[in-house]
């Protein structure tokens, strides 16, 4: 009972931060909350920190490969038997509700990794899926809407018309990336233009999220990404597209991406790049509704 009224809270207080964030977004874009540097004095002289071949850190990519052999050859030194004796043991632990803590030790001292004492817990358990706060919120000041908006929902009403149903997009946060403002911004502001929205929160795999665009057939998919790590998910994401034969389903991003990085993405595929610094959002509805009408799904 404890737990079921602990959700509860929590989606409540999940949908009340975001309902605030919309607020505040929309402020923003009519103007009547004044950021400098994105909506008043956006004039401005370059950055010291953008100068020079160390302005920006990049991972190189063989430290993940390397991190993966060290993994294998980890996994090859240990006992395979004492590995198999302490998963056994947590999942009998954990499926009769006893205390795991002495067979996760145990587990420990036999080399098991925590993926797999986790993957352990999670074919018991199932995968805790957080509220989003995006679904059955009411998109705040939506009565004040500005000329962008309203241009915006236009032009989605018509692009749905020659669709034959409501454009569909699917706004997926890949990786280990906690920071989820921005895509459920996104999701609001495309419910509130008219487009029918799938999100599922953050964290999850580009596995998932072609999965779930071919499940869901959306028409244009957003991928936000602010862990740095767009060069890799993001091409991940694309390839698996075009395996699944979802490779005309256009694909836009938004993140912390230097203009460097922007031209691969673009090279690899992707139709539209958004930073920071792309504040109004009724654009960038306007733009998806778009791509959309010039895709095959439209013709």
């Amino acid at each position: 009972m404890g737990g079921a009224i602990a959700a509860v809270e929590n989606a409540y207080m999940k949908q009340r931060l975001v309902e605030a964030h919309t607020a505040r977004v929309r402020a923003i874009e009519m103007g009547k909350l004044p950021i400098v540097g994105v909506n008043v004095y956006q004039e401005s002289e370059p950055s010291p920190l953008l100068v020079g071949s160390q302005s920006i850190l990049t991972v190189d990519e063989s430290a993940e490969r390397e991190q993966i052999q060290r993994l294998r050859a980890f996994r090859a030194k240990r006992n395979a038997k004492d590995v198999e004796i302490a998963l056994r043991n947590l999942r009998d632990a954990a499926s009769s509700r006893t205390n795991v803590m002495p067979a996760s030790i145990g587990a420990a001292h036999a080399g098991v990794t925590t993926g797999e004492w986790a993957d352990t817990l999670r074919a018991l358990f199932g995968e805790y899926r957080a509220p989003t706060g995006v679904t059955g919120i009411r998109v705040a000041g939506s009565e004040a809407s500005s000329a962008t908006t309203d241009r915006a929902r236009a032009h989605v009403r018509s692009v749905s018309a020659q669709l034959g149903r409501p454009l569909k997009i699917l706004v997926g946060k890949p990786g280990l990336d906690g920071h989820s403002n921005g895509a459920e911004q996104i999701a609001v502001k495309a419910r509130d233009v008219g487009m029918e929205v799938v999100y599922d929160g953050i964290r999850l795999t580009p596995a998932e999220i072609v999965q779930s665009a071919r499940d869901e057939g959306v028409h244009v998919i957003g991928l936000s990404i602010l862990s740095g790590s767009h060069g890799v998910l993001v091409v991940d994401v694309l390839e698996r597209l075009r395996k699944a034969g979802l490779g005309q389903v256009p694909v836009v991003v938004g993140g912390i991406i230097p203009e460097a990085d922007a031209e691969r993405l673009r090279a690899a595929g992707v139709r539209r790049v958004y930073t920071p610094k792309d504040f109004d959002l009724a654009r960038i509805m306007d733009e998806i509704a778009e791509l959309v009408a010039e895709s095959p799904a439209a013709a």
